[in-house]
C-alpha cells in the first residue's frame, strides 16, 4: 500500500505575488502622483520650452505712391525655407524634391548645411512663393520650417527704378526714394507665440504678445503717367543718338514739385542679377555738366538787374572773336552789332561775355548761387551732387567770361530744372520737392517780376523766330528755352569729338505751368547740338504732359491742319 502524497501549501505564493504586483501599482501611482501634482509646474515648462515658440510677426512696409495714389512700390506676402542642421532629417530622394521646387542645386543645399551643421537656424532659400513653399513642407521632412516675410514689388519697373530706389531681401531701402524715407516706411515687428510639433512646424498660434506696426506710406510728387511718357521719350532719344545716357526733370513752376525724373540706361527692379552698379544711379541728381549756353539765360537776367541793360541794348560783337586774359572767345561767325534778344536767340558767346564784362565782377556768381547752383537742392534725395560754382575773391576776366556761356561751373538736370523754375515763376524760388505737398510752399523773391518776365519773353525767340531751339516748338503752346551744348572734359582737356546736349524751357510761355530740362551726355550719332538732339525730346515731354495736366492752349497759329 503505497503512502499517501503531501499536500503543497501555495497560499504564500499567491501573497508574495499579490505584493509584488500592489507594489508595482503602488509606485505606478506615486509616480503619477509626482508627476501629475508635485512637479506638475516644472514638467510643464519643459514641454512648453520644447513646443512653444516666440516667432517674429513681419510687419508690412509702407507704400510709394505717385501724387494721385497709383502704387509705384508694394510689399507681398512671401515665404522663406529654413532648416535646422541639428534636427534636420532628410533623405536624398527628399533632398532633391526640395531642390526641385526651389530651383537650387540638391548638391548646393547639402553643402551648405554641412557647412553650418552647428547652427540652428540656417536659410535655404528667401523670398519664395507660398504656393512653393506649401508644397515644400507637405514633404513633412524634420527640421525644414518657413518664415513669413515680405518681397517688394514696383509695378512701373525701370520707368521710375532710380527715383523709387531698391530695397534688400530684408526689405529694408538701400537705393533712392526707399533709402530717404526707410525710417518713415519701415515697420515695427511683432511678436507671437506658437505650438510646434516635434517636426517643428507650427500647429497653432497660441496669443500674441506684440501686435506689429505696419509702416507709413510715401505720397511722391511724381504722376506716373508724365513719367511714362518722360521715360519712353529719352530712352527713345538715347538709342536714336547712340548716346550714353540721359536725364529729364519735368517741374511745376508755380509749386516747385518733380512731376517726373527719369533717367536711361534704367533697370528693372523687380529682377535684378548681375546689373553693372551705373543703373543703380539716379544721374539727374548725382551727374553734373556743364549747363554751356543755357546759362546765357541768367547772364542776360544779370544785366537786366543790373538797371544797365534792357532787351534791346546793342551789343557789339564784331569781328566775333576777342582775347581775354590771353584766351580766345569767338563766335562761330562775325554777328555784327546785335542787341540783347538776339544774343540769346543766336546764342552769342560774344555777347555773353562782352555783357558780363561790363558788370561788376561778383554780380553774375551772385545770381548763379542764388537760384540755386552750387549747392544741393531741397529734394533730399540720397546722394544728390551740389554741383559746382567757383568763387574767386579777385575774379580773373577769362573765368568770367567763360561763365557767362557755361563753362567753369557743374550743374544737375534737377539743378538746371529748379533755376528756369525761378524764371517761369515771376522770380519766385520755390522749395524743390520729390513729395506731393498739401499746401503752396513759401518761395523766394530773387528776381525781380519784371526782369523774369523779360528773360521769358527773350528765350520766346530761341524757340518761336528763327533761334536754335526751334525743335522744341509744341503744338498749341507759346514755349521759353534755350540750348546748349557743351564739349566733356576728358584726360587731355575738352575733347573735340565728344559733348553734352541740352535744352531747358517752359510753357505755356504767356502763363509757365511746367519746366523742362533735357541732358543727354556724349551722343554719338548724326547731330550732338542740344538743338537737334534734346530739344525733339522737350517738345514731345512738354507736349504730352500739358494734355496730361489739361493746361489750356494759349497759341492757335502753330496747330495742326485737319486733313481733308
Amino acid at each position: 500500500m503505497k503512502a499517501p502524497k503531501k499536500t503543497v501549501n501555495n497560499t504564500w505564493r499567491f501573497w508574495f505575488i499579490a505584493g509584488l504586483l500592489l507594489l508595482v501599482a503602488g509606485g505606478l501611482f506615486y509616480r503619477m502622483l509626482d508627476l501629475m501634482v508635485f512637479d506638475r509646474v516644472f514638467l510643464q515648462n519643459q514641454g512648453d520650452v520644447r513646443t512653444l515658440r516666440v516667432v517674429p510677426i513681419p510687419a508690412y512696409r509702407g507704400m510709394i505712391e505717385d501724387r494721385y495714389g497709383a502704387p509705384l512700390a508694394i510689399s507681398t506676402p512671401v515665404e522663406a525655407i529654413w532648416v535646422n542642421p541639428k534636427k534636420l532629417k532628410i533623405t536624398p530622394k527628399q533632398l532633391k524634391q526640395v531642390a526641385s521646387l526651389l530651383d537650387l542645386n540638391a548638391s548646393d543645399i547639402q553643402k551648405h548645411i554641412h557647412a553650418n551643421s552647428k547652427k540652428e537656424f540656417l536659410f535655404i532659400k528667401r523670398l519664395v512663393d507660398p504656393s512653393i513653399a506649401a508644397r515644400v513642407l507637405a514633404l513633412n521632412i524634420k527640421g525644414v520650417n518657413e518664415q513669413k516675410e515680405f518681397r517688394r514689388y514696383y509695378p512701373e519697373g525701370e520707368v521710375a527704378a532710380q527715383l523709387v530706389g531698391i530695397t534688400n531681401i530684408d526689405d529694408n531701402g538701400q537705393e533712392g526714394m526707399e533709402l530717404a524715407y526707410n525710417g518713415w516706411m519701415e515697420g515695427v515687428s511683432g511678436k507671437k507665440r506658437v505650438l510646434k510639433d516635434r517636426l517643428g512646424h507650427i500647429v497653432a498660434n497660441v496669443d500674441i504678445i506684440r501686435e506689429p506696426t505696419p509702416g507709413h506710406d510715401l505720397k511722391l510728387s511724381i504722376d506716373r503717367r508724365i513719367q511714362y511718357v518722360a521715360y519712353r521719350t529719352l530712352k527713345e532719344a538715347v538709342a536714336k543718338n547712340k548716346a550714353k545716357s540721359g536725364s529729364v526733370v519735368v517741374m511745376n513752376a508755380k509749386t516747385g514739385e518733380v512731376l517726373a525724373m527719369a533717367t536711361v540706361p534704367s533697370f528693372n527692379p523687380n529682377n535684378r542679377p548681375d546689373i553693372a552698379m551705373g543703373r543703380y544711379r539716379n544721374r539727374a541728381v548725382t551727374d553734373v555738366f556743364e549747363p554751356g549756353s543755357t546759362n546765357k539765360a541768367f547772364t542776360v537776367a544779370n544785366a537786366l538787374s543790373s538797371g544797365e541793360y534792357t532787351p534791346s541794348t546793342v551789343v557789339n560783337t564784331s569781328p566775333g572773336w576777342m582775347i581775354v586774359g590771353g584766351h580766345r572767345v569767338r563766335d562761330h561767325r562775325d554777328n555784327g552789332k546785335i542787341d540783347l534778344t538776339r544774343i540769346i536767340q543766336i546764342s552769342s558767346n560774344m555777347g555773353a561775355a562782352k555783357i558780363t564784362l561790363s558788370l561788376p565782377p561778383e554780380s553774375l556768381p551772385h545770381l548763379l548761387q542764388t537760384v540755386g547752383f552750387g549747392q544741393r537742392t531741397t529734394s533730399d534725395f540720397p546722394g544728390e551732387s551740389a554741383g559746382y560754382l567757383p568763387y574767386h575773391a579777385n575774379w580773373p576776366a577769362f573765368s568770367l567770361a567763360t561763365l557767362s556761356f557755361g563753362y567753369g561751373l557743374s550743374v544737375t538736370t534737377l539743378q538746371l530744372a529748379a533755376a528756369y523754375q525761378v524764371l517761369a515763376n515771376d522770380g519766385v524760388k520755390m522749395p524743390v520737392s520729390l513729395l506731393k505737398e498739401n499746401s503752396l510752399p513759401s518761395g523766394q523773391q530773387v528776381l525781380s517780376p519784371e526782369t523774369a518776365k523779360q528773360v521769358v519773353n527773350m528765350l520766346q525767340a530761341v524757340v518761336e523766330k528763327g533761334g536754335t531751339g526751334y525743335l522744341a516748338q509744341v503744338p498749341g503752346y507759346h514755349v521759353a528755352g534755350k540750348t546748349g551744348t557743351s564739349r566733356i572734359v576728358g584726360p587731355r582737356g575738352y575733347e573735340k569729338d565728344h559733348h553734352n546736349a541740352v535744352f531747358v524751357g517752359m510753357a505755356p510761355a504767356s502763363r509757365p505751368q511746367l519746366v523742362v530740362a533735357v541732358f543727354i551726355h556724349d551722343p554719338e550719332g548724326k547731330f550732338y547740338y542740344g538743338g537737334l538732339v534734346s530739344a525733339p525730346v522737350f517738345s514731345k515731354v512738354m507736349a504730352n504732359a500739358l494734355r496730361i495736366m489739361d493746361v489750356p492752349p494759349d497759341r492757335y497759329d502753330n496747330l495742326p491742319k485737319n486733313k481733308a
